[in-house]
């Protein structure tokens, strides 16, 4: 994990380096293509003073706080609804069958969940921005991966707990869900990016704060620096989102044992 992070950030100046040499070399138009310093430079006063000629008077610290919120909040609930309605539906195969019975092969199944999400998106549009197209996003990955984790796990468990009296409940919870505790926290990692991208997306058409409607606030003030400082601050609160759950599940299957 912390190599892949060095390489990432190692990545990253490298970036930085030719994009500054770029911009010196060139001796392109300092607004419509901004350097790397003039980026920073942007993004001291945002992070100090907010956005020069806004009608908004919320800092970056601010909006990266109101977006968070959000995204805590309709991320843990997507994860956790669709967790449970996943274990459930699941374990009750006659009651939820999916359209294509070979659906559990990821590779069979990308396809027809993407569309059908997809068409859900485009129909609900409207209604999706309002309420909350992260959670959304983030349902329905968890639910479809956790009811295929669910379908797939070895009937010999439900034997064992079968013959030791255990009750559905406690088998559902206390056998079946460490047993996929592993696919659980892939979904996890799946949908953590999808929300986090549909969050700013959703910011940016009819929010009044947040990150995206920084992005959009910057584009109408003709402000590029403030706009990629944005951009690349949302990137790296992705970054760190991800390699906080990385390290929750590692913590957590080397304690507990889940997913062995």
């Amino acid at each position: 994990m912390w190599k892949k992070g060095i390489r990432v950030i190692v990545s990253f100046v490298v970036v930085l380096l030719v994009w500054q040499i770029a911009c010196t070399v060139t001796n392109a138009n300092a607004t419509l293509f901004p350097s790397p310093v003039k980026v920073g430079e942007e993004f001291v006063k945002l992070f100090t003073q907010g956005l020069e000629g806004s009608t908004s008077h919320v800092t970056l610290p601010g909006h990266i706080r109101i977006s968070l919120l959000r995204f805590a909040t309709g991320y843990v609930l997507a994860a956790v609804s669709a967790i449970l309605l996943g274990l459930i539906l699941g374990s009750l195969p006659k009651v939820f069958q999916f359209k294509c019975s070979r659906c559990m092969d990821r590779r069979k199944c990308t396809k027809t969940c993407r569309r059908t999400i997809l068409q859900i998106l485009h129909k609900h549009a409207v209604c999706l921005i309002r309420v909350g197209r992260f959670f959304i996003a983030g349902f329905f990955p968890i639910l479809l991966s956790v009811v295929a984790a669910v379908q797939h796990v070895d009937g010999i468990y439900y034997k064992i707990a079968n013959s030791f009296g255990v009750g559905k409940v406690k088998t559902l919870f206390g056998i079946v869900f460490p047993a996929i505790f592993t696919q659980i926290a892939n979904a996890l990692r799946l949908a953590l990016g999808t929300s986090w991208i549909f969050l700013v997306s959703g910011e940016m058409v009819g929010a009044q704060s947040g990150l995206g409607f920084l992005i959009m606030d910057s584009k109408n003030c003709m402000r590029f620096d403030a706009l990629l400082a944005t951009m690349i601050t949302i990137g790296v609160i992705g970054f760190i989102l991800d390699g906080l759950l990385r390290f929750a599940e590692k913590a957590i299957s080397t304690k507990i044992g889940f997913g062995v």
